[in-house]
C-alpha cells in the first residue's frame, strides 16, 4: 500500500492579510507543515493541489496575485508534483487521479483548505474513486459561513463538515496521532 500525502490549497489568500481569511489558518499550517516534514522524511510521495481562480470577478486566488500562492509552510520542493485545479474537487478536470495511479498510490492522507469545500469534495471523490483517505483534521481550517440569517462559526463548520466525512468517507485523526 503506497500513501501519499494531499496538501489541499493551503495558499496566502487563506491567511491574515490574505483576500479570503479563514479562522486558525496559522495553526493548521503549522501542523500540515509537520505532517509534510514526516512524509518527506520518510520518502512517501507528496502532491500539492493550489486553486488557481481564472476569472475576472475572482474574489480570491486570482492567478498573478500573491495570494494565489501556496503558503510557504508548506511551499514545493523540487520534484514534488503541483496540480492546478478550478473546481473544488481536485480530481476534477485535472490529472491527479493519473498522477496518483503513476506513483502507485492507494491511499491518501489530505490536510488543507476548506474544510467545508475543497477537503470535503476532494476527500469524497477520492473515496468514491476507491482510494482509503485520511483526513488530519487539525492540518485544516474553514471559515465562518452564513445560513438562513445565522452565523456558523468556523469551529462548528469544521467539526460538521469532519464528523460528515468520518462517518462514511474517511478516517479523520490529528497531526500527533497520525502514523506515517
Amino acid at each position: 500500500m503506497t500513501t501519499a500525502l494531499l496538501l489541499i490549497d493551503i495558499q496566502d489568500d487563506y491567511f491574515p492579510g490574505g483576500a479570503f481569511p479563514l479562522v486558525g489558518p496559522d495553526k493548521a499550517a503549522e501542523h500540515a507543515a509537520d505532517v509534510l516534514g514526516r512524509f518527506r522524511a520518510a520518502g512517501h510521495p507528496v502532491v500539492h493541489v493550489q486553486h488557481v481562480w481564472d476569472d475576472p470577478e475572482a474574489d480570491f486566488f486570482r492567478p498573478g496575485t500573491p495570494g494565489v500562492e501556496i503558503h510557504h509552510r508548506v511551499a514545493p520542493q523540487d520534484g514534488e508534483p503541483v496540480v492546478q485545479k478550478a473546481f473544488p474537487n481536485a480530481f476534477r478536470d485535472t490529472d491527479l487521479r493519473a498522477m496518483l495511479d503513476g506513483l502507485g498510490v492507494d491511499s491518501l492522507v489530505v490536510a488543507g483548505m476548506m474544510t467545508s469545500l475543497c477537503v470535503d469534495a476532494t476527500v469524497r471523490a477520492a473515496a468514491d474513486l476507491g482510494l482509503t483517505v485520511t483526513v488530519v483534521a487539525d492540518a485544516c481550517a474553514a471559515p465562518d459561513l452564513e445560513f438562513g440569517g445565522r452565523t456558523v462559526v468556523a469551529a462548528d463548520v469544521h467539526a460538521a463538515f469532519l464528523a460528515a466525512l468520518a462517518d462514511s468517507y474517511a478516517t479523520v485523526t490529528t497531526a500527533g496521532d497520525l502514523e506515517v
